[in-house]
């Protein structure tokens, strides 16, 4: 099972925009009923692209300036970094299968 580890304002650029690896960044927050229901498939996430991409969660409640910033308007919403750049979007609650649908064009995974 994935320990994912959480980000903040001030480890976000080292954890996500300078990682030479792809970064899923989940936005959520405590008190949000579908970011519960996403966090098994987030950790299924974490485990199947361990090496791959990592993945790590952000509170927006905690980090208001960096939910601001990437226009962050609704929990959960999963965002992909690559390069530094978010390329991916996904808000609200999703079955497993549409994300890896959404994510893994943008993933190079062999």
């Amino acid at each position: 099972m994935a320990n994912l580890s959480h980000v903040s304002e001030a480890s976000f650029q080292a954890e996500v925009l300078d990682s030479v690896m792809p970064v899923l960044v989940d936005f959520t927050a405590v008190w949000c009923g579908p970011c519960k229901m996403l966090d098994p498939i987030v950790n299924q996430l974490a485990d199947e692209w361990a090496g791959k991409v990592k993945v790590v969660k952000l509170d927006v409640d905690d980090n208001p300036g960096l939910a601001m910033s990437y226009q962050v308007m609704g929990v959960p919403t999963l965002m992909l970094f690559v390069n530094g750049q978010p390329s991916e979007r996904v808000t609200g609650y999703q079955p497993k299968d549409r994300l890896v649908a959404r994510f893994k064009p943008h993933l190079m995974m062999a």
